[in-house]
Formats: structure tokens, C-alpha cells, sequence
């Protein structure tokens, strides 16, 4: 009887969605396009999202911006460590979802799951510690104490990597976020399904909506509008070949933002050590100038 039941069991296949806002959202244009494995095998249609999908998420990310900088960083590392908490809950759905994306072995898969959970983890440490590593006070000749602190960009365009589905997509968007920008990221074209279940756990942890905004589609038709949105403070190019991403680096001259460029021809290496040149690249510097009062031969006098 069971048995029988299985056979005929009607599957449910998923409904992948945009996460913008918080929400989850089909394209504005109504479009999607089909998704598939390694060997051409349909996986799932995902949302073909258009120029308006991605001026909403500027939208979002920039009025998001404001609780989630002037959050404490401790306050951001807990949200960040949280993140990581749902991740290792869903490790069997991101294990699938990465071995069909990349043709990998199911502990081959695995392994990458847990890579970028422990990445996840990495930057969620780092959002307290920063400001001592690039920050600090700068000796200066007069009565004065000149301190330096590190600010974040603000809304950050991210093209994620399109090889590399998750691990690489955690390895980009987890710095940004840990820092206090916003994010709007382009999903891997070709395999998107990590990033749209990852808006889902950002979605069901203690992450403001708008803070992290996935679309999916085609990244030049994504990515355009993003790099010339005057509302956008710094892009993030990893992902972009490299005729993209020249088209994308002059669209952003345009108000002067911040650019991270592809960091190799052939591509980066996401298993390596990350160091701290992703957190460092969407920070401003902010000195302040603050009167200590007269300094006499008796000491100071504040």
C-alpha cells in the first residue's frame, strides 16, 4: 500500500522566488527561464529579472542602510553568527542544491557546505575587530587627539561568482554585509538556486529586510542598471567576465563608486584564506580632530 502511494506520489517541485526587501517577490516583468544541472537536466525555473526588479532593490537596500550601519557591530556579528546557525540547519537542501549546480559528489557537495558555512562564521567574528585592524589613533603634532575609524560605503551592487554557487556567493556577500553596507546581489546565471534558498534562511533569521537582496537572470541585464544607479555606492565586479566588466566600470565612473575588480583571469580561489581585503574594500575612512586643551610642562590639561 505505501509502496504504491510513493509511486504514484504527485511530486511538489519548488517555486524559487526574489528575495528583495525582505520579501519574496516574482520578477515585475512575470518572466522566468529554466534552470539546469551539470548535464542539462532540468532543475527549476527561476525568476528572469528585468531593470525595474533591480531599481526596487536599490530601493530596499538604501532604506535598509540606516538601522543596519548604526547597528553596534557586536549587534551585527550576532545577526551575521545566527546566519550560520540556519545554514548548518539546512545543509542536506544546500548539499543537494550545490552537487546538481556544479556536478559535484554528493560529499564533495557537502564539504563546499560546510566551507561556506565556516566562511559565514569567519566574517561574523570580524565585525567587531575591524575597526582596531584599519582604525585607531594617528599621532599628530599639536594638542589634538586624531582618530580614525572605519565607515561603511553604503548600498553595494555584489555580481556574485558563476562557478562557484555558494561557497563563492558567501565569500562576497558576507563581507559587505558584516561591515554595515547593504546588499542587492546578481546570482550566478547559471546556478542560482543556492543564492534564492539563501534569501530564504536570511528571510527566517534576525537579518532586516532589504538588507541583503538576491536577483536572479541574466547578470548584463541585471548588473547595468545597478552599476549606473546613482542611488548605488560601490560594485562588486567577481563575477563578470571580462568584457562585463569594463562595461560595468565605466557605467560606474559615472558617480565615481567604490569598484572591486575580478581579482584573476582565471578566477578566484575561494577555498584559499579570505583575509581581510574583502572587508577592507567597501570601508571609508573617517578622521576626527578632537582638542586635548593645553599641554604643559605639568602634564596635559583636558
Amino acid at each position: 500500500m505505501s509502496d504504491t502511494h510513493e509511486h504514484n506520489r504527485l511530486s511538489v517541485f519548488k517555486t524559487y522566488k526574489l528575495y528583495v526587501g525582505g520579501k519574496f517577490p516574482r520578477s515585475e516583468s512575470g518572466r522566468v527561464y529554466e534552470v539546469q544541472d551539470h548535464k542539462g537536466k532540468w532543475l527549476a525555473n527561476a525568476p528572469l529579472s528585468s531593470r525595474k526588479d533591480a531599481r526596487d532593490a536599490v530601493v530596499a537596500a538604501r532604506k535598509a542602510f540606516g538601522g543596519w550601519s548604526g547597528a553596534t557591530a557586536y549587534n551585527r556579528g550576532q545577526v551575521l553568527y545566527r546566519v550560520a546557525e540556519m545554514l548548518e540547519g539546512r545543509k542536506g537542501q544546500f548539499t543537494h542544491e550545490v552537487a546538481h549546480a556544479e556536478g559535484l559528489s554528493k560529499s564533495r557537495a557537502a564539504a563546499v557546505v560546510e566551507a561556506a558555512v565556516d566562511r559565514w562564521v569567519w566574517y561574523a567574528g570580524w565585525t567587531d575587530k575591524i575597526g582596531q585592524v584599519v582604525g585607531g589613533a594617528n599621532p599628530v603634532a599639536g594638542p589634538y587627539f586624531n582618530l580614525s575609524t572605519p565607515e561603511p560605503t553604503g548600498v553595494v551592487a555584489v555580481v556574485a561568482p558563476r562557478e562557484s554557487s555558494f561557497l563563492g556567493l558567501v565569500s562576497v556577500v558576507a563581507p559587505v554585509i558584516a561591515t554595515g553596507n547593504t546588499a542587492i546581489v546578481v546570482a550566478s546565471e547559471k546556478a542560482p538556486l543556492p543564492a534564492l534558498s539563501l534569501g530564504e534562511v536570511l528571510a527566517t533569521s534576525d537579518l532586516p529586510g532589504g538588507v541583503v537582496n538576491v536577483l536572479s537572470g541574466r547578470a548584463a541585464e541585471i548588473a547595468a542598471p545597478l552599476a549606473a544607479h546613482q542611488d548605488v555606492n560601490a560594485i562588486d565586479l567577481t563575477g563578470a567576465d571580462a568584457e562585463l566588466a569594463r562595461e560595468l566600470e565605466i557605467a560606474a565612473a559615472d558617480n565615481l563608486k567604490r569598484v572591486l575588480r575580478p581579482q584573476a583571469v582565471d578566477g578566484e580561489d575561494f577555498t584559499a584564506d579570505p583575509g581581510t581585503h574583502r572587508l577592507t574594500a567597501f570601508l571609508e575612512t573617517k578622521t576626527v580632530w578632537h582638542p586635548t586643551g593645553s599641554l604643559g610642562a605639568s602634564g596635559s590639561a583636558y
